[in-house]
């Protein structure tokens, strides 16, 4: 296991063939990636996920800052000194070799001695017992035989074979279907509890981060916006992007952002922006002293799931709410809503002011 620390690192990109336009530049950004914990680098296409990534395999060197390992300056060191387990998202398996000698790979471009004869025997039983028959069958086939699938078995098996303290994984599950993504996902958990080792996954998938994080790391535009659990981050966004960005509900819209003035008493928050969240939107055909008027403009109804989202229109301002599938409203209804929680957001730079109540 290790801890993994950026400290201020920058790099520079330029994409040659399209010019000095196509340029991606991370510029001071720190991270750290504590022992045996999983974190997963959650944001959008093209924010910086791969390229940081690489920057901690060392397969990208920084243009200055440091990345550190267990405390010590590994920013100049080889990828292969570096003991790391990487898994791509195309794989990278050595279309002559059978899937055996892929998993075992790493062993096969070392001097042959007794010591490592016997690790190679050892880590290549215990990758088989935990993967079990998932892996078993697949061993004397060529990764040109292979589906999607089952290539991400073999590259998962080489990366846990390996003698690493650090996992690197990018997007593996990225060109399976649902039905596998989900299964390998749980798969994937349960062997990251049982090596209990440091681990970097980074992804723009939701539920992938729901799953495997331990801690999650928000990217957008190459900087790392906020750092902490699932819950903690959720409950207290630092910034509208990450109020929108993490979504409990993948089928529910993030978050409503609201003038304050919009409210009965939003007066005292003067221009800023109040972000409420679907499931914090209580709805009710009576009008309370706290309440904002509105009418229903649509109505989708999750039967599966058993509950409802209504868009509800309250002036020039449309809210979105989550409710039980047993409450029964429709498109015209007037209603009153109230919010059990909300954000506060300043305008132009969409930081976090506060929280009412500040704790769920």
């Amino acid at each position: 296991m290790a801890r993994i620390d950026l400290i201020d690192v920058c790099k520079t990109l330029t994409d040659r063939a399209r010019g000095p336009a196509a340029t991606f530049s991370i510029q001071n950004l720190n991270l750290l990636i504590p022992d045996g914990k999983t974190m997963v680098v959650l944001g959008p296409s093209g924010c910086g996920k791969t390229t940081l990534l690489k920057i901690i395999a060392g397969l990208i060197p920084p243009d200055s800052g440091a990345v550190r390992s267990d405390g010590v300056d590994v920013t100049a060191l080889p990828p292969g000194e570096r003991r790391i387990g990487m898994v791509f998202q195309n794989y990278v398996l050595y279309p002559h070799f059978s899937s055996r000698r892929n998993v075992l790979s790493y062993f096969f471009f070392r001097k042959k001695t007794p010591e490592l004869d016997a690790m190679a025997k050892a880590k290549f039983q215990r990758t088989s017992d935990l993967m079990g028959v998932e892996l078993e069958y697949l061993l004397d086939r060529r990764p040109t035989t292979l589906s999607g699938g089952e290539k991400q078995r073999v590259a998962l098996a080489r990366c846990i074979t390996r003698d690493a303290t650090l996992f690197l994984v990018d997007e593996p599950f990225a060109n399976l279907d649902q039905a596998l993504r989900e299964k390998y996902r749980v798969n994937l958990k349960i062997l990251l509890r049982q090596f209990n080792i440091t681990t970097v996954y980074v992804t723009h998938d939701h539920n992938e981060a729901l799953v495997l994080a331990d801690l999650l790391a928000i990217m957008d535009r190459a900087t790392i916006q906020q750092v902490g659990t699932f819950q903690e981050i959720y409950d207290k966004p630092k910034s509208v992007f990450v109020a929108e960005f993490l979504n409990l509900h993948v089928d529910t819209p993030p978050i409503s952002l609201i003038e304050a003035r919009g409210m009965r008493q939003g007066q005292r928050f003067g221009s800023a922006l109040l972000g409420v969240r679907p499931e914090d939107v209580k709805v009710s055909r009576k009008d309370t002293d706290d309440g904002i008027r509105g009418t229903i403009a649509s109505e989708l109804r999750l039967p599966m799931k058993h509950a409802t989202i209504l868009s509800i229109r309250a002036g020039e301002q449309v809210v979105h709410a989550r409710i039980s599938g047993d409450q029964k409203y429709l498109t015209g209804d007037v209603v009153w809503i109230t919010f059990e929680r909300y954000h506060v957001f300043e305008r132009d730079s969409g930081v976090r002011l506060r929280s009412y109540p500040e704790s769920p």
